[in-house]
């Protein structure tokens, strides 16, 4: 019983560990689709781009670089972090919301 124990316990704290860090890493998700839609809104509104990527990584996960670029008339936030805890994995978690420019919507009428 006691050698059973002793294997079982590890792998359950593994498992746990594991758990936890897939449920970090899917709120980290969740923060860059967040900060990558706020910085869209703020960028169609024509808001200058360094509040633009201010206000996107305020909503973002610590550490994250936001990328703002417009094509025509839509404009395009990229949110890219690192997963916490095992930031040592070659493993990021990526974001990207687009937008109208708010001087085009509209304007083929």
């Amino acid at each position: 019983m006691t050698a059973e124990s002793a294997v079982v316990l590890p792998v359950l704290v593994m498992f746990a560990m594991a758990l936890v860090w897939g449920l970090l890493v899917v709120a980290a998700q969740i923060q860059c689709v967040d900060a990558a839609r706020t910085g869209a809104r703020a960028a169609a509104r024509q808001d200058p781009a360094d509040a633009v990527v201010e206000v996107a990584r305020d909503a973002a996960p610590r550490g994250a670089t936001v990328t703002v670029s417009r094509d025509g008339d839509q404009v395009r936030v990229v949110v890219v972090a690192k997963p916490p805890v095992l930031g040592g994995l070659p493993f990021e978690v990526r974001e990207e919301a687009v937008a109208a420019a708010e001087e085009t919507v509209g304007a083929g009428t």
